[in-house]
């Protein structure tokens, strides 16, 4: 049986993964490790120009003109950058200044961009006059969840092959060092450059499965969460606001970080921020840049991926671990405890090749490892049947799962005399009965009237079920539900939460009702009213009946109380659902709920007299 799970669960899985339906969960775990590992300090050698909101301000306009761009780069130039990126498009002129922006533009520090998009015609254009080996493509690759992990470093058309702007950048600063990448004798996909051996994503690479893997694209390792780099603006810039060193022979990137130019993208930091989730187009090609020049510098290695087989031997070994575990575990909890202590290991292992630049896959593997585990806990499982069917004979005459839980975590004391042991508890009952229901139930078909009733159970069973209660019984055209079982509730705050619980729930069954009403009129059925009857105190719970025949039951003076309220004074009805608690329930709400006092009644079967509440909403 062992081997039987272990090999068709990783078939299954690894059938499931092929296909990409396990893509999603790896690359949220992807983005889980990207955020847990340490954030490097900015990088030295880059500097951004940030063209921001408040540059918009003072410059009177956004997008800036091409005379502001002039000047900056003049400025730049002045402070002896090595290589300036331009992210923005001048593909048309943005008046005045262009003459001026053409002929700064003839530099040969100066790296421009263009679009490719969906396919060169329907691209956006360098400047004009830029040759092109200074033009570099600004294409940002998204995955299908529209996060950015992958660089695309140049992509061939038909047009030919274009470098793109982070790796133009990256060669003419490493130019000036005399380093220059070049095509491996060994492996025509690899690139070797520097300290560096660059080779392209696949389409499975780690966690991926269906990704467009044309082009040449390396996985994308952020620097920090943040832009990862020094950032100036184009006022501070252009006000000499700016240290000379952190431009002299350094990359500078020019681009918008305003977020209304809306050139912002998700990023794998991007759940973990609420406020300015995005990162704008410039920071994440300061991201690639900083990568690839530490990675031919050697500071930082480029992510490596597993071979298919490897990965298979992986996902596979996990399996047989998981089915081993629940087949050689002599007690639960040992399955219990020891399955996130493995699931830990493998994301713990996981992680740990990932700082060391291998992403392998993590969820995939706990998978199996959670399936083959089931499945042999079930099959062991099976082998305590007869214990399981005497439980079951009491569990199935309640649907409550609460009710379900309780009884089967008791399952060792039924087993010895086959019912619940009764337990006192602090409760709020609840009862419900439709105003004259016999007069419907005589002018309706049997057949007719059990589709209309079952209906009406229905909002019922849902308005108890939303607010943590439980049906005990169906009486009829009524229930009988209870807030605050099996589970004894030992605190005041805890009865109140069931007694505030029960009374939201009776609310919600009227404003549902009036919904039911208005669908069952436009289909000529008969609308209703409702009464509900609420009390809060203490009550036994325990099985009724005997070993082969019993019941989940509910019994003492407060379920006697709670029904006695809903069948109080029927003739006192204002609303289509009409709520009642006693004094007993009031003081575990108060304030929360607007209620009318109806004073002490007499309640049938009770001698004493009992002060009653009708309760009209919620306070707001």
């Amino acid at each position: 049986m062992m081997a039987i799970a272990t090999l068709g669960v990783t078939s299954f899985l690894l059938g499931i993964r092929h296909l990409g339906g396990l893509q999603s969960l790896e690359l949220m775990v992807f983005d889980s490790m990207v955020r847990s590992k340490s954030n490097l300090d900015s990088d030295p050698r880059l500097l951004v120009v940030s063209i921001t909101e408040e540059d918009g301000k003072i410059f009177n306009r956004l997008p800036l003109s091409d005379e502001i761009i002039a000047q900056a780069l003049e400025k730049l130039l002045q402070l002896q950058a090595r290589v300036i990126g331009i992210d923005l498009y001048r593909e048309i002129p943005y008046e005045p200044g262009t003459q001026k922006l053409t002929a700064v533009l003839k530099s040969p520090k100066i790296i421009t961009i263009k679009n490719l998009g969906d396919d060169i015609s329907s691209g956006i254009q360098a400047p004009p006059g830029v040759p092109p080996e200074r033009i570099g493509i600004n294409d940002i690759l998204l995955d299908p969840d529209g996060t950015v992990r992958r660089n695309l470093m140049f992509a061939t058309t038909k047009e030919g092959t274009f470098f793109s702007f982070s790796l133009r950048l990256a060669m003419k600063y490493l130019e000036a060092q005399n380093i220059t990448p070049k095509n491996s004798q060994k492996n025509k996909d690899l690139i070797e450059w520097g300290k560096a051996e660059f080779m392209p994503l696949k389409t499975n690479s780690g966690g991926y499965e269906t990704i467009d893997d044309r082009g040449y694209q390396i996985l994308l390792n952020y620097r920090s969460s943040e832009s990862g780099t020094r950032q100036i603006s184009v006022a501070q810039l252009l006000y000499g606001e700016v240290d000379p060193s952190w431009v002299k022979d350094k990359i500078i990137l020019i681009g918008t970080t305003a977020s209304s130019i809306r050139d912002l993208f998700l990023t794998p930091y991007s759940p973990a921020k609420e406020a300015s989730p995005k990162m704008s187009g410039v920071l994440i090609h300061a991201q690639m840049v900083s990568q690839i020049v530490d990675a031919v510098e050697g500071n930082r290695p480029l992510f490596q991926f597993w071979p298919e087989w490897a990965e298979m031997l992986w996902i596979g070994s996990w399996a047989l671990i998981g089915s081993s575990l629940a087949l050689f575990s002599r007690y639960p909890l040992e399955f219990v405890f020891g399955c996130p202590i493995l699931l830990g290991i493998v994301g713990g292992i996981g992680f740990a090749l990932f700082i060391d630049y291998h992403w392998v896959p993590i969820t995939t593997p706990a998978l199996a490892f959670i399936s083959t585990g089931v499945i042999m806990a079930a099959y062991r499982a099976h082998q305590s049947q007869q214990q399981q069917q005497t439980v079951m004979r009491l569990l199935g005459q309640n649907t409550s799962p609460e009710v379900a839980e309780f009884l089967w975590k008791s399952r060792d004391r039924l087993i010895e005399d086959g019912k619940l042991p009764g337990q006192k508890l602090m409760a709020t009952m609840l009862f419900t009965d439709i105003k004259d229901f016999s007069t419907i139930s005589e002018i309706m078909p049997p057949e007719k009237l059990m589709e209309w009733l079952n209906e009406y159970l229905g909002i019922l069973t849902e308005s108890v079920q939303t607010n943590r209660g439980i049906i005990n019984k169906f009486t009829g055209d009524g229930i009988m539900a209870a807030f605050g079982v099996p589970i004894p509730r030992t605190t005041p705050e805890e009865i109140a939460a069931d007694a505030r619980s029960a009374v939201t729930a009776g609310l919600m069954m009227g404003d549902r009702l009036d919904e039911l009403n208005q669908h069952w009129k436009q289909r000529g059925l008969p609308t209703i009213e409702m009464r509900v009857g609420i009390f809060t105190g203490p009550i036994v719970a325990g099985s009724l009946g005997g070993k082969e025949r019993s019941e989940y039951g509910l019994l003492g003076d407060s379920v006697n109380i709670a029904s006695r309220l809903e069948s109080c004074q029927k003739e006192r009805q204002s609303t289509t659902c009409r709520v009642l608690i006693a004094y007993q329930t009031l003081s575990y709400i108060r304030g929360e709920f607007l209620v009318e006092h109806w004073g002490p009644l007499a309640l049938k079967g009770k001698q004493q007299t009992v002060d009653v509440y009708r309760v009209i909403s919620k306070k707001i």
